[in-house]
């Protein structure tokens, strides 16, 4: 990534950031406490996803990968399981391209509770 390019992906980072401060997102932590250098990009990538719209999750994609947003979306919204489903249902559609979102979803749910369960055996 060449300066330039760096330079606009710690801008969109920031414009983000402040989204999420606007939305309350933060509401448990000092504002002082929360910039671009102390979450981590999963992170971001998830509050992005649950808390702001379509435009700045088209953000999300001038600055990372499609792997990168999908990995930071199975890890952390989708084994939130009911409470975020009908979220999680539209992103495994339209941006994941799932053909039977339902069932791609009860997959990665499975696999992460299975996954779960093997680390504490």
């Amino acid at each position: 990534m060449d300066i330039r390019n760096a330079s606009k992906a710690q801008e969109i980072k920031q414009l983000l950031l402040e989204k999420l401060r606007e939305e309350q997102a933060f509401w448990s932590y000092s504002p002082d406490t929360i910039s671009s250098d102390k979450i981590d990009d999963d992170q971001l990538i998830a509050l992005t996803m649950r808390y702001l719209d379509l435009p700045e999750i088209a953000m999300l994609f001038r600055i990372y990968s499609l792997q990168k947003i999908k990995y930071a979306w199975k890890n952390i919204l989708v084994p939130e399981g009911e409470y975020l489903y009908t979220l999680n249902r539209f992103f495994a559609w339209y941006y994941f391209k799932a053909k039977r979102p339902d069932t791609y979803l009860k997959s990665l749910q499975t696999r992460y509770f299975n996954r779960l369960l093997a680390d504490n055996q």
